[in-house]
């Protein structure tokens, strides 16, 4: 990369490059990453979970992967707000299904995404919730065919597998895996277009 890690100001670097400055170990980039997106990534995990405490914890250890796995950040795959929404989605996912083993009652929350918890006032010009595009991923979820936004609501707001969701509808499981990658290629597509950080 053309920049400078030992000069450059952490506030104005882009998230790719935090991101290879948490790879070199930089520590003060962690922070910056986590003031950028860390209410995103609690937001989704109370609305994956919610359960304050469990959220907390889950974004603390998504921060925790970030630091871990920075080396593996491909931006071929994806933006960085992407990246970090995963491994939140996925650890949310993974205590979720932890509670339910343990039969814990878990509360209900919505199908979409405008349900994702607020996390206190947000200031209208936060970076992070700029970043995040919550309105824009609302309306591309909401365009979406209604037989597809079902199945990804179930996949990755409830943490269903592909076969727990093709039962849950009574559908082929390639049906439902098609169902999925199509809604996938057409959030991409339709995210892809507009302009974002």
């Amino acid at each position: 990369m053309r920049y400078n890690r030992r000069t450059m100001r952490r506030e104005e670097a882009s998230d790719e490059e935090l991101i290879d400055l948490i790879a070199h170990r930089d520590a003060d980039a962690v922070h910056v990453l986590y003031e950028r997106y860390g209410r995103m990534v609690y937001g989704l995990a109370m609305h994956v979970i919610g359960d304050v405490a469990a959220a907390e914890e889950v974004c603390q250890d998504a921060f925790m992967r970030v630091w871990e796995k920075s080396g593996t950040y491909r931006s071929d795959r994806g933006k960085v707000v992407t990246w970090i929404a995963r491994i939140a989605r996925n650890r949310a996912i993974d205590v979720l299904r932890s509670r339910r083993s343990r039969g814990l009652d878990l509360p209900q929350s919505g199908d979409e995404p405008a349900a994702l918890a607020e996390s206190g006032d947000a200031d209208p010009g936060d970076r992070l919730w700029q970043s995040f595009r919550e309105q824009e991923v609302r309306e591309a979820v909401a365009a979406l065919p209604r037989d597809q936004r079902q199945a990804l609501s179930l996949a990755f707001f409830k943490g269903l597998s592909h076969r727990e969701i093709a039962e849950a509808l009574g559908e082929p499981l390639g049906t439902v895996k098609t169902r999925i990658r199509d809604s996938m290629v057409k959030l991409r597509s339709s995210l892809g277009t507009r302009k974002g950080r």
